[in-house]
This record gives structure tokens, C-alpha cells and sequence, in this order.
């Protein structure tokens, strides 16, 4: 069962959990299970997403009951309206605060069924705030220990990857990005902490509804293995 975070005739809201397709694409043509399908069978009506989360990206995830819904919140996602919130696992220590504006190249999205823009760049812009360090008595790359951070990223634009591709390019890559990410410091959480997936999860959505306009604030906490890889590391806090 997904789990559900709001519903009403309207919009229905999830938490996505790693691994799953919002839906068909050329990521995984062999896939056979997405989100849009188990909701569906679950809640016994068809759903249309307003947005997409990456594969292994967990977290929020708005869907409309109705093409009309899901096209009034995709509108508020593409102009930038909608405030959203993501927790990530990184290597290293970044700064306490810091703003990445740093212009990205399009890359291909396999969800498109045409194709897209091939070249150029976009402005992007992401917020970070750092909300815990750990550091590791155990040499992963050349240095004797191994440091990591909890952070909180807010995107103002909405490129894609462009989480992933930000932290990489201030060399505090997410831990599980398999892509943008560092080998050593992945094979090390999958050996180490049982952790197989990209620690990377939307906690959070500001959203306006349909019917009124009023503004809605969906939450939910990191899980899974992403909750139990940080106990493992020592934080305590509440989620």
C-alpha cells in the first residue's frame, strides 16, 4: 500500500518510496509496476501526476483525480509557485548555508515522448542548509576518515537532476547517485549500512488547492533505509 499523506475529491497526495516510476518511460521499458498504476488499484479511481520524482528519489508526490486538477498544479510546478523541501545524505561538510547558482546543460528526459531540447543551458538555483555532520574513523577515499552531512535543499527552479548535479558540482556529491555520484562512498553505504538506495527525498510541498486557492503544506518524514542509515550514523533528531 502506498502510503497516503492527503486526499480529498480533488488531489490525492503519496509517499513515493524509492525504486518506483511515477509512470512508463524509457528509464526502465522492462519496469511493470509505477505509482500511478498502484494508486490507482489502490483508491479505486484513475489518477493524473502533477510532477515527477526521479526512480529513487522518495518522498512527496501530488497526483490530480482529474486532467483539470493535475494541469492546475502542474501550472503552479513549471512557473516555480510551489515551495518544495528535500533532505540528502552528502559527502563531506559543506557550509552551514549556501546558494548554488549554477546554470545547467538540458539533458534528455526519457519521459518525453518527442524529442526534446538537445543543447543549451538553463539558470538554476538550489538552497542549501546543512543540518548535521558525522565523521567516520574509517579511510574511504585518501584521507583517514570519512566524512559526511545531513542537508536540506530548497530548489528554486526545477531543472532536471538538478539536485543531484548541484551537490555534485560543489563536490558534496548524494550518497546512492549511482550517476552523479562517488563509487567508493555508495559501495561503502551498501556494504556497510545495508543502504542500496539514493539518499535523496522530497519532505515537502507548498501547494495551492483548485478549489479555493488556499495554500496546503504536505509533509512527511525520511523512511526506510534512509531513516535507519542516519540512526546508524548517530542522529537523533526528529525527522
Amino acid at each position: 500500500m502506498l502510503p497516503i499523506l492527503y486526499r480529498d475529491d480533488r488531489v490525492v497526495v503519496i509517499d513515493k518510496p524509492p525504486g518506483l516510476l511515477v509512470h512508463r518511460s524509457q528509464v526502465d521499458r522492462r519496469e511493470t509496476r509505477f505509482a500511478i498504476q498502484l494508486l490507482r488499484d489502490q483508491i479505486g479511481r484513475r489518477v493524473w501526476p502533477a510532477h515527477r520524482l526521479d526512480r529513487g528519489t522518495s518522498g512527496v508526490l501530488i497526483f490530480g483525480l482529474d486532467p483539470e486538477t493535475a494541469a492546475f498544479l502542474g501550472r503552479q510546478f513549471a512557473s516555480g509557485e510551489i515551495a518544495k523541501t528535500y533532505r540528502a545524505l552528502v559527502r563531506g561538510h559543506p557550509p552551514e548555508q549556501l546558494t548554488i547558482d549554477h546554470p545547467l546543460d538540458r539533458v534528455e528526459d526519457p519521459y518525453l515522448l518527442g524529442p526534446g531540447p538537445s543543447s543549451g543551458t538553463q539558470e538554476a538555483c538550489t538552497r542549501l542548509r546543512r543540518l548535521a555532520r558525522f565523521e567516520l574513523d574509517i579511510p574511504i577515499d585518501r584521507y583517514p576518515t570519512s566524512r559526511y552531512a545531513l542537508v536540506e535543499l530548497l530548489p528554486v527552479t526545477g531543472r532536471r537532476h538538478q539536485l543531484r548535479r548541484h551537490l555534485k558540482h560543489i563536490a558534496h556529491p548524494i550518497i546512492g547517485d549511482a550517476t552523479y555520484g562517488k563509487g567508493r562512498h555508495n559501495r561503502f553505504f551498501a556494504e556497510h549500512f545495508d543502504c542500496h538506495r539514493l539518499l535523496l527525498a522530497c519532505t515537502g510541498l507548498v501547494w495551492r488547492h483548485p478549489d479555493d486557492g488556499r495554500g496546503i503544506e504536505t509533509k512527511t518524514p525520511v523512511g526506510d533505509t534512509f531513516a535507519a542509515t542516519l540512526a546508524l550514523l548517530g542522529w537523533t533528531h526528529d525527522q
